[in-house]
């Protein structure tokens, strides 16, 4: 166990952290999910842009490696634009 104040906040911090990343990166796998399931191509199109900055956000706070947030953006892409 941590015996020093600032260690035992730094543990706070980071559950509380922890929390967060988990949260914004389980809402975008839901995000994600929903817009692979969709076959209207309007719609698909109005949420692809609401997903990617989704993506983005994760990818910028080093949730996800930047990389892989790309490979998500461009087969979702590829997704809609065959909807279409």
């Amino acid at each position: 166990m941590a015996n020093h104040k600032s260690s035992l906040k730094r543990i706070r911090q980071t559950q509380k952290k922890r929390l967060h990343n988990r949260f914004y990166h389980k809402t975008t796998r839901n995000a994600i999910r929903i817009l692979r399931a969709l076959s209207d191509a309007k719609e698909a199109a109005t949420q692809l842009p609401l997903v990617s900055a989704m993506l983005d956000k994760l990818a910028k706070r080093n949730i996800i490696h930047k990389n892989k947030a790309s490979n998500l953006k461009s087969s979702l892409t590829k997704h809609v634009n065959g909807l279409s």
